[in-house]
């Protein structure tokens, strides 16, 4: 019952924070809601065994996975606030406030991949998947992997809009996820 409640409340976190985002199901928003929802699903699902056999290489992982996702993906807010310039005045009520940045990012993790917070999500996910690896945990991961690539695909399609050749050059020059690989 209380994962329920956790599911219950996450969610509605999520809904408040994406509603703009859901109304429109081009934006990036749209499918980043749902890899969210499946996010909060996975740790809701695998949360009683977080602390179970701790010392266990799929546990020592998981922790080394979650690590590297808090990480990143500070270090991706930091380097989007630094150089990215965001600017609140800018009107696009489908984005949130740190993405509304006015000069395209090339510096820190972005030097390398073009979406290190989607990149951050994904690690998250895997740490959490293997806390208990199950069938229902695995399915919940293979959406968050598909919802996470969907958004990228939409956001890139939204820079490519916003910041027009200088994004097209920086996408021949990065992987999506992973440095040199994907």
């Amino acid at each position: 019952m209380l994962q329920l409640i956790v599911f219950l409340l996450g969610s509605f976190g999520f809904l408040i924070l994406s509603f703009r985002s859901i109304s429109h199901p081009v934006s990036h928003g749209f499918p980043r809601f749902f890899a969210f929802e499946a996010i909060l699903g996975l740790v809701v699902l695998n949360a009683p065994v977080w602390f179970v056999h701790p010392f266990s290489p799929a546990q020592i992982l998981s922790w080394a996975l979650l690590l590297g996702a808090v990480l990143l993906a500070i270090h991706a807010i930091w380097a989007l606030r630094k150089y990215g310039k965001p600017d609140q005045s800018v009107q696009d009520s489908r984005r949130l406030s740190f993405e509304k940045t006015t000069r395209l990012v090339t510096e820190g993790p972005y030097k390398y991949i073009r979406h290190p917070m989607y990149a951050s999500l994904l690690l998250f996910a895997w740490g959490v998947f293997l806390k208990q690896i199950s069938l229902s945990s695995a399915l919940l991961l293979v959406l968050i992997s598909l919802a996470l690539y969907i958004t990228a695909f939409f956001e890139e399609r939204e820079n490519l809009s916003l910041f027009g050749d200088v994004y097209n050059q920086y996408m021949r020059l990065t992987k999506r996820f992973i440095p040199f690989v994907f």
